[in-house]
């Protein structure tokens, strides 16, 4: 759906102590009418600008999901927590997974298409190609 507009930053709450970090995806109502979305979105790490080698994320859902009404310019937002590559350097993964980098993601909304999103500041960089997400939610997460 083009009447959402996606961006991604840092989420300001992080789980402490686990080696995961977050980002908060938020979605901006760019038509001129309401629109409602519901549901849990999907996450895959973007494929190089091919969607086919697009990597999805095995997602772990967290939270109710309810019917969230975006007024003209308004905005809904999910939280997605990743498990994140451990030391300096290359890293690693304290599973023993490779890590995996990511410049940019596709958050794929029910009934609303895929959106490719970049974080404002860095890229994803995660293990064992798992997120948590939240359902998508009139309120903003930390």
């Amino acid at each position: 759906m083009s009447d959402l507009k996606a961006s991604m930053y840092q989420a300001a709450v992080r789980p402490d102590g686990t080696g995961t970090g977050a980002a908060i995806v938020e979605f901006t109502n760019v038509s001129g009418k309401a629109c409602t979305v519901q549901g849990y979105p999907t996450v895959a790490g973007a494929g190089n600008g091919s969607p086919e080698k697009n990597r999805p994320l095995k997602v772990t859902t967290t939270g109710g999901a309810s019917a969230v009404k975006i007024a003209a310019g308004g905005k809904a937002w999910t939280k997605l927590t990743f498990v994140q590559v451990q030391g300096e350097a290359d890293g690693y993964c304290k599973s023993g997974a490779t890590p995996a980098s990511y410049p940019t993601l596709v958050v794929g909304v029910p009934g609303a298409g895929a959106h490719q999103v970049a974080l404002t500041d860095g890229v994803i960089a995660e293990c064992d190609d798992k997120a948590t997400v939240t359902a998508l939610s009139a309120a903003k997460p930390s």
